[in-house]
């Protein structure tokens, strides 16, 4: 196994605690302070040191180096194995983000557990999708108790 093989399944263990605690476990406030800032926020230090190496040239990135503004310098970013983890990471963080506000967000509104299950599981999976969900769920009753937010 190499490096990035290891990299990309701490990434992946780190997601998977946090998600299984926000969807199965009582929320209470340590457990969101814990997914918060040792989910990620370990997600992110990952994520900003893996892209900070890669832009510093410390690490290769691909055919091209790392070149965000075409699709031809993106693809080759992910053509690498560094390049693939650095996206996944960024994805993991900025889903669980997502899916911490939407449980907050969810018991603030009083929403049941059940309801908030599903859409915190598509969050995890496909997480525009269950965040677009989300808001399309809460907004009536946002509306309803006069604190659109």
């Amino acid at each position: 196994m190499n490096i990035w093989d290891q990299v990309f399944s701490a990434v992946n263990l780190i997601a998977l605690l946090a998600w299984t605690g926000l969807i199965l476990l009582p929320r209470w406030p340590a457990l969101l302070s814990a997914a918060l800032y040792l989910g990620v926020g370990l997600l992110c230090l990952v994520y900003s040191i893996l892209l900070v190496s890669v832009l510093g040239g410390l690490i290769p990135a691909g055919d091209g180096g790392a070149d965000f503004t075409t699709i031809d310098g993106v693809r080759a970013i992910f053509s690498s194995d560094v390049g693939v983890t650095i996206g996944w990471t960024h994805y993991l963080a900025f889903d669980l983000f997502a899916g911490i506000w939407i449980a907050r967000d969810a018991d603030a509104k009083f929403f049941s557990r059940w309801v908030q299950a599903p859409i915190l599981l598509a969050t995890f999976l496909a997480g525009p999708l269950g965040l677009f969900l989300w808001l399309i769920i809460r907004e009536p009753r946002s509306r309803a108790s006069g604190r659109w937010q």
